[in-house]
């Protein structure tokens, strides 16, 4: 009975529903029909579904959902399609709830969501501990995320100043050969943070905040001597920094403030022989009340589906190196 084709109609009365679900050039519908093996035909008002009656349940589950996001306003990227397969596949569709609610806002009036549990997760760490790890691969969401939560607690007044720094690591580039004063110099590594903020916040408001001492980006080096009151603290790119600093900046949280560190242990750029801070402290500060590591993996990847393969390859390849240089399984 596997084996027997079947169909499917599904009714969207809404041209504009419809292209929002399609996608540009067709893409997320074929998304759709790749990864759950269903064929999709479009007539005026109405999909016809074609394939094995596990696909097609699965087909129709996927579709309902993604309409769902577009009735409350969400865009339908080709990222959330593949989440969404993801979840069907596994079971968790009913989960999706969770990730209903916004967190912020961003400048061009978009809202800014939690897209896989492993980010909920994440982000329910955030609200309810004074320190919180953010640790995985590129793609998940780490510092944006911890950026949304930031900007948010700072447009609540929960706090009065944001504080955003990670470690100046030379990967393979000399600072002394970089053209400008030592801001300048140290401005290529605060980029991806300076982008971030501008896309939540928007260019002007930022500046605004950021001239009136309300918003600071340093390196981290910045921040040693200094004690943090009542701020939103975000260490970014911490598996540079040496096991010395990271208890250097843990050391500088004041009162009404809460920090968020984030990184990827496999993307460490420190000099042969330097030791990760970020990789030490799980093994310090675990079980410490107030502290929570979150562990974000390669199924929380919200970029291209070709970067949770290369993340996936990679730690293949890491596995296999161990065991070859150990002669154990890992």
């Amino acid at each position: 009975m596997d084996n027997i084709i079947v169909e499917a109609r599904i009714q969207i009365n809404d041209n504009e529903k419809t292209k929002g679900l399609f996608g540009s050039f067709d893409q997320n519908l074929k998304i759709i029909e790749k990864e759950l093996n269903v064929d999709v035909i479009v007539r005026e008002g109405e999909l016809k579904l074609l394939g094995y009656e596990a696909d097609i349940d699965m087909a129709k589950s996927t579709i309902q959902l993604l309409l769902n996001k577009l009735d409350e306003g969400e865009l339908i990227s080709e990222q959330t399609v593949g989440i969404v397969i993801q979840m069907v596949k596994e079971g968790k569709e009913d989960s999706l709830e969770e990730l209903k609610d916004a967190i912020i806002t961003n400048a061009r009036g978009n809202a800014i969501r939690c897209k896989t549990l492993g980010q909920k997760k994440y982000m329910d760490a955030i609200a309810n501990n004074e320190i919180v790890f953010g640790i995985g691969p590129a793609g998940t969401g780490k510092t944006y995320l911890a950026m949304a939560a930031a900007v948010k607690a700072f447009k609540n007044r929960e706090v009065s100043k944001i504080i955003l720094t990670r470690p100046a690591v030379e990967a393979g580039e000399k600072l002394g050969f970089l053209p400008g004063d030592l801001q300048e110099k140290v401005d290529p590594y605060l980029r991806p943070i300076y982008d971030a903020l501008y896309d939540i916040m928007g260019a002007d408001t930022y500046l605004k905040n950021f001239e009136r001492g309300l918003i600071e980006v340093a390196p981290l080096a910045y921040m040693r001597g200094r004690t943090l009151n009542d701020a939103y603290i975000i260490l970014d790119e911490a598996q540079n920094t040496t096991p010395e600093q990271m208890k250097m900046f843990l050391t500088r949280l004041g009162f009404g403030s809460k920090a968020i560190i984030t990184g990827d242990i496999t993307q460490i750029d420190l000099p042969r022989g330097k030791f990760s801070g970020l990789k030490e402290v799980a093994n310090v500060l675990e079980n410490i009340k107030g502290i929570e590591f979150v562990y974000l993996t390669e199924k929380d990847v919200v970029r291209h589906k070709l970067v949770q393969n290369i993340i996936k390859a990679y730690e293949k390849y890491e596995i296999i190196k161990e065991q070859e240089s150990t002669g154990f399984p890992r």
